[in-house]
């Protein structure tokens, strides 16, 4: 058969089959012939039913179609608009790596060129399996390359730190690249720079052509001057003098968003920093950097959140912005009493106390007039406006009067209301409030051997003793069951008070908690605990009594109990605080920060472990640990800890060293548990005032104690020293009676007779002496406080500190002793219990 008649007859019968395998309303289509070079050709093949049309006997080749005139004229072969979205990638002569056959096709009939697919190495290497990692190190050794050849003169690695070396080194970079100087690198030139400078392969998978690859946003295979400076890092960032730092104000509650200033072309991420620690990074409840504008975003301040944050481009560092976020808590005050009732002709005091950021100014009314024009001899206001004194009352001394509290933040007030009446009268107010305002509630509680003392301060009377043998309330229990040497005495390790409801009060020896009832002054009830309960803490946001028992008296076996719902009069019980997966079997002590007027909730406590450089974070409301906080880096095991609301400081007490010197204190970040640094050169004990306003720490090794103060904007101050060689066992803090917001701090001894008063606005130090021998430290082995010292609350003008067989009941107002309770032997537990 003729070669033509063969080609008829297999067309026909092709037509026959594919017109068999589709619709009769088909378009006419084409069959593929590929030739030896690897290029194609198409043939149309008609349709059997004779389909008409401008293209219908139109072939146009690859990458081009047929485009029909309007009105019906003949018809146009045209370049493709677009190829089918799929990746088969081919490499054309040209040098250039094509998605897939079609965008090579349609590359060569948009650019009138003979394009053909060819097996280049150089042009593959694009498609190869170079990573971003990698990419990156390839792009580093290019600069460095670079660097050595076009700017001798400058140092090496200028370009790492330098933007404007680094912008010149690139810009000398794109003139060698770019030799055709038409402003864009080519795929072409990219091949040239390879094969005359050697540069096939600069790490294990990348080339200079992944440069197109990775950095050709608009996919148009060129770079240009633009391009080349966003691959290589080159930003024109910019950040204007005047907003070098920015102040913001926020009130706690609220949210706030700060946003950085850095700015330019092509800017990288913006990242954010907390003393140093990216905050980008750390999953924070309250803090998130979401959002394209590189803003920081933070939901319900509180005074934590206040100090410096500080934003700068990735991997621009030195072009940095600090925000200052300043916090104001609108105040919180507490009056006292809340009523009394006086005869006439004594002396009255009411007292109002505030706190908040920025400290509050006080203010006081009088049945809701100003105070002030009526002040005389006999109406004074006194310690800075925080007390009205009325001296030598009258009848119409009668009112409420009404303190007022007001910063930039917000007001708060309470009422303090005065009866003046006979006492023959019997009225509501005179029968409730008797003896200087003290009512039954307010008592020290002291545990010692023999029992517990309710002291009543004023009088320095003893207002109840529950012997051992008492049983408890409707119970046949003891309150100390069991005999040594043929007498019944009780051991007691710590105690705390519940709300002004309940003392739980730790019986090692038994391993159990007994627990008082404050209005019946009564043992109503024991708890089970693991042996030998050590430590105790009221934790009053959750409600919780938190346990320390060591297991055996060498403090093998030391576990965590918490006991909930504390002050419930329900039978309680305890349950076990534990990481995940494991005991705490090494538990050496815990800390809760303690309740603030300006700190509504505490979420976190930490658990400090024997011998372990770290601190165990802890939820303390669902009692389960959050993570560790190592403090390996610092060489730090923890001994104690305190912390304050302004800036979310934790001051960390570390074990001394191999050698035996002490370590200064570490601080630490609450918000995001970063490790800021050491304390200066401070040692020793840390101690925090109730407002978190002053740090006060004693070092018994070197004698001193060291006071620094804490600013609205969380700075801690240098430390101003007082030396003594009073080897202090405990202190407590106390209101200044002269300073309105301020506070005194008295220290106790464990060793001499002697106690220490300081007050911390001035550094003005006092003594008092005759105080007797405390326990002696092996007669006392459940703390190191030997000697502990218990103030009366917020408004209370005494303390108690034990000696050994003895109680001082201390006046803090007037910096003297009080009285002397004898016959109290071994007391070391004393709480207070009182509307103060």
């Amino acid at each position: 058969m003729r070669m033509e008649g063969w080609l008829l007859a297999a067309t026909l019968l092709m037509g026959v089959v594919l017109a068999a395998a589709r619709p009769a309303e088909d378009a006419p289509h084409a069959v593929r012939f590929r030739h030896k070079d690897g290029t194609s050709a198409a043939l149309r093949i008609n349709s059997p039913q004779g389909y008409g049309g401008p293209c219908e006997q139109q072939s146009c080749g690859l990458g081009r179609h047929c485009v029909a005139a309007p009105g019906g004229g003949p018809a146009t072969c045209g370049c493709l608009e677009r190829c089918r979205p799929h990746y088969k990638p081919v490499c054309g002569s040209d040098g250039t790596l094509y998605r897939n056959h079609c965008e090579l096709h349609r590359a060569a009939c948009l650019t009138h060129a003979h394009i053909t697919i060819t097996h280049s190495q150089d042009c593959f290497y694009k498609d190869d399996d170079c990573r971003l990692g990698d990419y990156r190190r390839m792009k580093t050794k290019v600069l460095e390359l670079h660097e050595r050849r076009s700017l001798g003169s400058q140092p090496a690695g200028a370009h790492t730190d330098n933007m404007a070396a680094r912008r010149q080194l690139v810009d000398a970079m794109f003139r060698r690249f770019d030799s055709d100087s038409n402003g864009q690198v080519e795929s072409r030139e990219i091949s040239q720079v390879i094969r005359q400078e050697g540069l096939s392969r600069l790490t294990s998978t990348c080339s200079l052509y992944d440069l197109l690859k990775y950095d050709d946003p608009d996919g148009d295979a060129h770079l240009t001057l633009q391009e080349v400076y966003s691959a290589f890092d080159v930003y024109q960032l910019t950040l204007p003098k005047d907003q070098e730092v920015s102040v913001t104000v926020v009130t706690a509650g609220q949210s706030t968003v700060l946003t950085c200033a850095v700015s330019g072309e092509g800017r990288p991420p913006i990242m954010w920093t907390r003393h140093g620690q990216l905050l980008n990074e750390l999953n924070l409840e309250d803090i998130s950097d979401f959002g394209d504008d590189g803003s920081l975003y933070i939901t319900k301040v509180t005074s934590s959140h206040l100090g410096n944050y500080s934003c700068h481009a990735d991997g621009f560092p030195q072009l940095s912005q600090t925000h200052t976020l300043l916090v104001q808590v609108p105040p919180v005050l507490r009056v006292y009493p809340e009523s009394q009732a006086r005869e006439p002709g004594v002396t009255a005091s009411l007292r109002c106390h505030a706190e908040g950021i920025p400290p509050p100014t006080l203010a006081w009314l009088k049945n809701g007039l100003d105070i002030t024009p009526k002040l005389s001899k006999q109406l004074t206001l006194q310690a800075n406006g925080s007390e009205v004194h009325v001296s030598n009352v009258h009848f119409e001394d009668t009112g409420a009067y009404t303190c007022i509290a007001k910063n930039a933040a917000g007001v708060d007030e309470d009422i303090s209301s005065l009866f003046v009446e006979d006492s023959n009268r019997k009225t509501l107010a005179n029968i409730l409030w008797r003896d200087d305002g003290l009512g039954i509630g307010n008592m020290f509680y002291v545990f010692y051997e023999d029992g517990i003392k309710v002291i009543q301060p004023v009088a320095c009377e003893i207002q109840r003793h529950i012997k051992p043998s008492e049983k408890l309330l409707g119970l046949q229990e003891e309150v100390c069951p069991g005999f040594t040497a043929g007498v019944q005495r009780c051991d007691w390790s710590s105690a705390v008070n519940v709300n002004d409801q309940l003392i739980y009060a730790a019986q090692p020896g038994l391993h159990r908690l007994l627990l008082l009832d404050v209005k019946s002054q009564k043992a109503v009830q024991t708890v089970r605990t693991d042996p030998f309960p050590a430590t105790l803490q009221y934790d009053p946001d959750h409600d919780q009594v938190w346990i320390l028992s060591w297991g055996d008296l060498d403090k093998r076996s030391p576990t965590l109990q918490v006991i909930s719902q504390a002050s419930s009069r329900a039978p309680h019980h305890t349950v076990h605080a534990r990481p995940v997966g494991r005991r705490f079997d090494r538990v050496a002590s815990f800390y809760i920060p303690p309740p603030s007027l300006i700190v509504s909730h505490n979420r976190f406590g930490v658990v400090l472990h024997r011998d372990e450089a770290a601190l165990h974070k802890m939820d303390l409301a669902t009692l389960s640990y959050v993570k560790n906080v190592s403090l390996a880096a610092w060489g730090c095991v923890p001994l104690a800890v305190a912390s304050t609301p302004l800036g979310g400081y934790y001051v960390i007490q570390c074990r001394p060293g191999s050698t035996g010197a002490a370590q200064p204190q570490l601080l630490l970040d609450s918000v995001t548990d970063a490790v800021i640094g050491r304390n200066a050169d401070v040692t020793g004990t840390p101690y925090m005032s109730p407002d978190g306003r002053y740090l006060v720490t004693v070092d018994d090794g070197d004698g001193l104690m060291r006071i620094q103060t804490v600013s609205d904007a969380g700075a801690i101050g240098p430390p101003f020293d007082i030396h003594t060689n009073l080897h202090l066992a405990d202190l407590a803090f106390q209101r200044s009676c002269t300073q309105r917001g301020q506070y005194n701090v008295v220290g106790a001894s464990g060793r001499q007779t002697d106690a220490l008063l300081v007050e911390l606005s001035s550094g003005e130090v006092k003594m008092i002496k005759s105080l007797k021998e405390p326990l002696r430290a092996e007669e006392w082995r459940w703390s190191s406080r030997n000697r502990q010292v218990v103030g009366s609350g917020l408004f209370g003008q005494y303390l108690l500190s034990p000696s050994r067989e003895s109680l001082f009941v201390l006046d803090g107002h007037l910096n003297k002793l009080n009285c002397e309770i004898t016959e109290v032997v071994g007391a070391g537990a004393v709480v207070w219990v009182g509307q103060s």
